[in-house]
């Protein structure tokens, strides 16, 4: 299947090191615009219920690289600095970044890196892009994780993954099914797409993204406005960074917990995720 057919809807901007695929929405308007960034292993899809939510603002959602339609890397390189590339190229000045998990580690990294460019932040899912774990739920899953990995077990992998889509405290059944199936399919196209193989037949490991560092120790930097964003039902520890970026940035913040939903609130409620930007919009 075609690039085009497992994407529908992606711009792909070619660039001298890589190619960064991003969907985007809405005019230029007044407001800076809206950088809607994905989770680890899945992909700008995940922004279905966003990018239509905000009339009259630039809505923005770029594959990372080694996900979506973007390419792979090649050296090393940072997620952020990709963020900024875009906006360069997109002719943006400042933007609102508005991620979950991965992405919301990204976007406070901009805000770090890059404060200039940054107009408030939105974090769902992490505190920084640097999570800290010591729930057993969690540990118990990444070791688990790590062990599909290494014995290159794609559907050990993938159930791993849905873990987090549940949460520790409901089952499969509990998840509305559309939001388990696309989930399910942008991770297991990941794999398809972005999983090279060596010359032996096993998976050569991804170049992984250089960490911004010391970023729970610099969060008071930060003094544009931070909405962080958690899923009631999500784990202790992604809820208790959610609770703490607030408290640590420098400038107005505020931590809303969202009902019924886990690791992805945006695809579970919506309607709660996008009043809880729009607020923070609004008050720009």
């Amino acid at each position: 299947m075609s690039d085009a057919e497992t994407h529908p809807g992606l711009i792909h901007l070619a660039l001298p090191e890589q190619t960064i695929a991003y969907r985007e929405n809405g005019p230029a308007g007044d407001g800076p615009p809206l950088l809607l960034l994905h989770g680890g292993a899945v992909d700008s899809r995940m922004w279905g219920p966003q990018l239509e939510a905000f009339p009259g603002r630039r809505v923005i959602a770029p594959d990372a690289r080694g996900h979506g339609g973007s390419s792979d890397a090649e050296a090393p390189y940072r997620l952020v600095d990709d963020v900024i590339v875009l906006m360069d190229a997109l002719q943006i000045d400042v933007a609102v970044p508005i991620g979950i998990s991965m992405g919301g580690g990204t976007a406070v990294d901009l805000a770090l890196e890059f404060p200039e460019r940054t107009a408030a932040v939105v974090c769902s899912g992490t505190g920084t892009s640097q999570p800290q774990f010591s729930d057993p739920w969690a540990l118990q899953a990444f070791a688990d994780w790590r062990a599909a990995e290494q014995g290159t077990d794609a559907e050990a992998w993938i159930e791993v993954f849905q873990r987090f889509t549940a949460g520790p405290h409901r089952t499969r059944a509990q998840v509305d099914p559309a939001v388990w199936e696309l989930v399910e399919t942008m991770a297991r196209d990941t794999l398809a797409q972005h999983l090279r193989l060596g010359p032996d037949g096993l998976p050569l490991p991804p170049v992984p993204p250089t960490p911004v560092t010391e970023t729970w120790e610099r969060l008071g930097e930060i003094t544009v406005p931070v909405l962080a964003i958690s899923g009631a039902l999500d784990g202790d520890d992604h809820r208790a960074m959610g609770e703490r970026l607030a408290r640590s940035v420098g400038g107005p913040s505020r931590h809303v917990e969202i009902p019924g939903a886990a690791h992805y609130p945006n695809l579970e409620a919506p309607e709660a995720f996008n009043d809880a930007v729009r607020e923070l919009l609004g008050a720009l």
